[in-house]
């Protein structure tokens, strides 16, 4: 992991390279950098990537990941601009030369997350999409503003990307890329950004604040919500301790738990998870989801004790693939199955019965996202060292110690569509 320090420019002499022999003695390892400005009223670090026999090496060896970081035939420049709402990771070669980036991706953090925890996700991104992507890491909504509410926080999220597209002109397309909680605030937002203009009777034209839209990724998402049916794996899946928390979300978790624990009821209305699957007034939740050109839920298999493998990748329990058919990409190892849906009959409707029994919340949110279609990518760590963090190493939130995902994360960047 980088720490990027905001510091006034001052020449220093380079740091010597750790040799073989040498031992870590508890010293930090700092990295040159240098600071500049760039015509915007806006603060400019520009980060000059190590090589890999430098003390990037020596840094990845600490990390002690089983998996090894890809090495880049060439070291490219990572520039990070702060601003209001965020922060801002381009390309700093493509930058001065004038290149700009069509493709804007918006990252969003789960409950009481940060832009920093895409951190590792955002540089990656740009260093293998050098002149394709800027990528904004959203700053709306972190650490205890993520117990106002799915709503609260989707509102928030909606007016934040307008500003960035404000800010960045030329680009015309748009994906987002979210972890846990973060999923459901940004379906939230495309249903608020939605637009659709029918300009002639043959063509018709769908966007999200005006980008056309291309990807929609989730990682460990509780699409379902978090309640009962081991939703939540930390419980061990005991009625008495799921009810409990059922009842007691929102003194953790404030509103948000309410929404996760599906104990909403504002002014009589459905729970919020369930008004998403459908377009509902002037929230077009269910087309802005159909508008992307792909939806991908990440989901991890096992030891994620925060979000469980239903609910994360949209499917019923019978419908969970078989440990058999689990299998392992040397390319991507913590890969493990991959499949593409199909849009299933029956569109969820609030009053769906099966005999005389109304079908649970549950399976009604499952038959509304099915009406479009998910590609579901399961991810398991069942052998990585860093298993019981499985949660926040899906996404890497911190290289140090979540650096066994990273082939998850470039698995998402080759698969993206651009």
């Amino acid at each position: 992991m980088i720490t990027i320090t905001k510091i006034p420019y001052q020449p220093t002499a380079p740091n010597p390279k750790p040799t073989p022999n040498s031992q870590f003695s508890g010293t930090a390892v700092n990295f040159s950098f240098r600071i500049a400005k760039r015509s915007r009223n806006t603060r400019v670090c520009r980060l000059w990537w190590a090589g890999e026999r430098g003390e990037m090496e020596f840094i990845r060896n600490l990390s002690r990941g089983c998996f090894k970081g890809r090495s880049s035939n060439k070291e490219r420049k990572v520039e990070i601009e702060s601003a209001n709402g965020g922060e801002d990771v381009f390309d700093a070669a493509a930058a001065e030369g004038g290149v700009k980036p069509d493709h804007l991706v918006i990252m969003v953090n789960g409950i009481i997350g940060s832009a920093a925890d895409w951190r590792y996700a955002a540089e990656q991104f740009v260093k293998n999409l050098p002149d394709k992507v800027v990528v904004h890491r959203s700053k709306c909504n972190p650490s205890r503003l993520t117990f106002d509410g799915v709503d609260r926080m989707g509102e928030r999220l909606a007016e934040e990307v307008l500003d960035v597209i404000m800010r960045w002109h030329g680009v015309d397309k748009i994906s987002f890329v979210a972890h846990s909680l973060g999923g459901l605030v940004a379906r939230y937002a495309i249903g608020r950004l939605y637009k659709f203009s029918d300009k002639t009777e043959q063509f018709c034209e769908e966007s999200i604040g005006g980008l056309e839209p291309m990807n929609f990724v989730t990682f460990a998402t509780p699409h379902l919500g978090s309640r009962g049916h081991k939703q939540l794996p930390l419980l061990c899946g005991l009625p008495f301790l799921e009810k409990s928390a059922s009842q007691t979300a929102h003194w953790i978790a404030g509103k948000s738990g309410k929404h996760l624990f599906l104990n909403d009821n504002d002014d009589g209305k459905p729970p919020l998870l369930l008004r998403m699957v459908n377009d509902s007034d002037d929230l077009h939740f269910i087309s802005a989801l159909r508008s992307f050109k792909r939806r991908v839920a990440y989901a991890n298999a096992n030891y994620d004790h925060v979000v469980g493998w239903r609910t994360s990748s949209i499917r019923r329990q019978n419908e969970l693939p078989k440990e058999n058919l689990l299998v392992s990409d040397s390319k991507y190892p913590h890969i493990v199955h991959i499949e593409r849906g199909a849009i299933e009959d029956g569109i969820s409707k609030a009053s769906s019965t099966i005999g005389t029994q109304v079908i649970d919340l549950e399976e009604e949110m499952i038959r509304g996202l099915n009406q479009v279609i998910w590609e579901r990518v399961d991810v398991s760590f069942h052998k990585s060292r860093q298993r019981y963090v499985a949660h926040n190493t899906i996404q890497v939130k911190s290289y140090w110690l979540n650096s066994d995902g990273a082939d998850v994360v470039q698995h998402m960047i080759d698969n993206f569509l651009l």
